[in-house]
């Protein structure tokens, strides 16, 4: 058998240089060999052949964390895919983005963050239809790797999606604090005498700790959102200040700046494979191409779009030098 003539480091690469068309024809023309370059098909193979799954992430990712510290984020996006008819992987999900139910492809994600740093360490995929796995499901089987794996954090923190009693009793048992929105009609009691939706409960400015049915004593923050909505947010850390809250939600957010960028940067959405492995393949690739992104902002202060854009630079100043498309002579 003849070995692969590209592999995982080829595709990364092109997803990393790429600025508007992510294919696997468009790869192999861009593919640096000048004799005996892989042809399209090569790279087809490659996102056929290797395992779906989010090991080697961790892999690249386990060097670069902390895990005695730090913020665990998790949450989902829909990766857009809206002309979409025979691709494995599509259903239809809320998009923050669109306000609305669109058709894509659901990813749940799984961030580390401290301070100025955001590093997904897990990820999975959504597609009850066939593993039979809800989001909540993907949830605990991530928190639960990553306790496995050795991840001590600070704290926890998820959207209110997220804020069922069995995700909240699984944190309680490993031992790991946690911070979250409330539905307005989650029930809760002060005094344990009669549940009541959280909107009916006075909450003052630095918080009130309350009995959430089924599980316990939390601490709840009510705060007005960007729309005048009331904000609920919830933690299991009874001491914790609504400065501290406020801080912890900062760190929430960092998970949105990462679904932007992955997005805008990768090419994560833009694949055109029918087949569930390989669209898997191409999702988890494009995580690893936004990890070398972010690690190189990290230690050299520039941004993703400055270092995408300053790949081209060279070439455009090149061309732009000895332009060949000319209007040439009209003597």
């Amino acid at each position: 058998m003849n070995p692969p003539k590209c592999d995982d480091l080829d595709y990364i690469n092109f997803l990393i240089a790429a600025q508007q068309v992510f294919s696997n024809v468009e790869a192999a023309k861009t593919h640096p060999a000048e004799k005996h370059a892989p042809a399209h098909d090569a790279y087809t193979r490659l996102l056929q052949r290797m395992p779906p799954d989010s090991d080697q992430l961790w892999h690249e990712v386990a060097p670069l964390i902390k895990r005695e510290g730090g913020i665990l984020v998790l949450d989902d996006t829909t990766l857009d895919k809206p002309y979409a008819r025979q691709m494995a992987l599509v259903t239809r999900h809320w998009s923050g983005k669109h306000r609305r139910v669109v058709q894509g492809i659901n990813l749940v994600s799984l961030v580390w963050t401290q301070a100025a740093c955001r590093l997904p360490c897990d990820f999975r995929l959504y597609n009850k239809a066939q593993d039979g796995l809800t989001k909540n499901d993907h949830f605990q089987h991530m928190v639960q790797q990553a306790q496995k794996r050795g991840f001590e954090p600070e704290l926890v923190v998820f959207d209110s999606w997220y804020s069922g009693l069995p995700n909240l009793k699984l944190l309680r048992r490993q031992e790991w604090a946690w911070l979250t929105q409330l539905k307005a009609n989650r029930e809760v009691s002060i005094d344990r005498t009669g549940n009541r939706a959280i909107r009916d409960i006075f909450i003052p400015r630095h918080g009130r700790q309350v009995h959430l049915k089924g599980y316990g004593w939390i601490k709840v923050f009510r705060t007005v959102g960007t729309n005048g909505d009331a904000e609920y947010w919830a933690t299991s850390r009874l001491t914790m200040t609504l400065a501290e809250a406020a801080f912890y939600a900062l760190d929430a957010w960092q998970i949105e700046v990462y679904h932007r960028g992955l997005k805008q940067f990768t090419g994560v959405e833009r694949a055109q494979h029918r087949l569930e492995v390989a669209q898997r393949n191409h999702i988890g690739l494009a995580i690893r191409a936004f990890v070398r992104l972010e690690v190189h902002r990290l230690n050299t202060g520039i941004s993703w779009f400055e270092a995408k854009t300053g790949i081209i630079r060279s070439a455009m100043r090149q061309y732009l030098t000895h332009p060949s498309i000319t209007l040439g002579s009209t003597a």
